[in-house]
C-alpha cells in the first residue's frame, strides 16, 4: 500500500485560498443536495489530560472524497510546548478503502474554516465591501483574514482582542505576510464597539461564552461570520444579531443546531425557533433558498464545520499534489 504524507508546507505548495474556497463551497453543495455521509462528530473525553479526542468522518461520492479527521483538544499541551488542538487528517481510496493519503489535519482545519467563511463572504456580503473587523487573533485568526481578502478588496482590517498586545503583534505580523499580496491596512481597534463602526464584514473567531460584540451597532448590509461557537455553551454573537438579521445562513442544519451555542441558548429560552435559518449555504449556491437582496440587509453566517469539509478539501489537495509530485510516499 502507497500512502502520500502531505504536511502544512507540502499543502501551501500546492493549494491556494481560492482553491480552498471553492472546494468548501462544492463541499457544502454536495451536503445540502444529499450527496454525502457525515455523521456528528464522536466525542471522546479524556480526563486524565482534560482533552477530548474527536473523530469526523464523512463520505462525499461525486468529489471520490472518504476519510477521517482525528482531531483533539488537550489545552495541557500548552504546558508541554504542544499545540493544543493536534489533528490529522487520513484520506481513504474510495474504490478499495485503502488509507492513500496522511495530511495535516491542523493545517487542513485552519485552511477550510477560513475558506467556508470565505465562501460565505463572497456569496453574501456587498461587492463593494471595503473594512472588514476581525474578532479572535488565534491560530483560526489567519486563515478567516486571508479568505475574506481573497474574495473582496478590502481596505482596512480591524483587529480587536481581549489583549492589545496580541492584537498589535497579529496586526504586525499579516501586515507582513500580505504585504504585496492585498492592499489593506491594518489597524489595532481600541473597543469592540470601534472595530464594527461602519465595518462591511465582521468575523469572530473566539472560544468566548460571551458575545463580543454590540449587535445594535452593526450597521445595515453588514455580514457577519461567527466561527467560533461550536459547544452548546460558547455564546460570542449578540443574539440581537441572530433576532434582527434579515437573512441567517449555515454551513449545516444539523451540525448547528446541535452543537452552537449561539443557537441552541437563544432556542432554549423561547426566543426564536430553528426556523430562524434562511437556509444552508449548500442550499443557496444549489438556487433552493434566497441571497441577499438588497445593501440594506443584514447577512449572518454561522459554521460549526463538517467532515464533509474535510473529506473534500483533504480530497483536493490529494489531487493537486499527486499533480505536481509534491509530499513523500510511504510504502508498506
Amino acid at each position: 500500500m502507497r500512502i502520500l504524507v502531505l504536511n502544512e508546507q507540502d499543502i501551501i505548495n500546492v493549494f491556494t485560498m481560492q482553491d480552498a474556497i471553492q472546494a468548501d463551497k462544492d463541499a457544502l453543495e454536495i451536503y445540502s443536495k444529499g450527496g454525502s455521509v457525515t455523521p456528528l462528530r464522536t466525542n471522546i473525553a479524556v480526563p486524565k489530560e482534560e482533552g477530548q479526542s474527536l473523530a469526523m468522518p464523512g463520505y462525499a461520492a461525486e468529489a471520490n472524497a472518504l476519510g477521517v479527521k482525528i482531531v483533539s483538544v488537550y489545552p495541557n499541551n500548552i504546558k508541554k510546548g504542544l499545540t493544543s488542538v493536534p489533528a490529522t487528517m487520513v484520506l481513504q481510496n474510495e474504490d478499495t478503502g485503502e488509507v492513500n493519503a496522511i495530511l495535516d489535519g491542523t493545517f487542513l482545519t485552519r485552511i477550510r474554516t477560513g475558506a467556508v467563511s470565505g465562501a460565505a463572504t463572497d456569496l453574501l456580503a456587498k461587492k463593494d465591501s471595503k473594512i472588514f473587523a476581525l474578532f479572535g487573533t488565534g491560530g483560526q485568526a489567519e486563515t478567516q483574514l486571508e479568505a475574506v481578502l481573497t474574495v473582496r478588496g478590502i481596505e482596512e482590517v480591524r483587529v480587536f482582542d481581549l489583549s492589545k498586545e496580541r492584537a498589535q503583534d497579529f496586526a504586525d505580523k499579516m501586515a507582513e505576510k500580505f504585504n504585496g499580496k492585498f492592499k489593506a491596512k491594518y489597524v489595532v481597534a481600541k473597543s469592540s464597539d470601534d472595530a464594527i463602526v461602519d465595518a462591511d464584514i465582521i468575523t469572530s473567531v473566539t472560544t468566548t461564552k460571551t458575545p463580543v460584540f454590540n449587535g445594535k451597532l452593526v450597521k445595515k448590509g453588514a455580514h457577519i461570520n461567527g466561527v467560533g461557537s461550536f459547544t452548546p455553551f460558547m455564546h460570542e454573537i449578540d443574539e440581537y444579531i441572530l433576532l434582527n438579521a434579515d437573512k441567517v445562513y449555515v454551513d449545516t442544519r444539523n451540525g448547528v443546531l446541535n452543537e452552537s451555542g449561539d443557537f441552541i441558548i437563544p432556542i432554549s429560552e423561547g426566543k426564536c425557533t430553528e426556523d430562524i435559518i434562511t437556509g444552508e449555504l449548500g442550499e443557496l449556491i444549489l438556487g433552493k433558498t434566497i441571497g441577499r437582496e438588497s445593501d440594506e440587509e443584514i447577512t449572518f453566517f454561522k459554521t460549526v464545520g463538517s467532515g464533509v469539509l474535510d473529506v473534500v478539501t483533504a480530497r483536493r489537495i490529494y489531487e493537486k499534489a499527486v499533480e505536481k509530485k509534491a509530499g513523500q510516499i510511504i510504502e508498506f
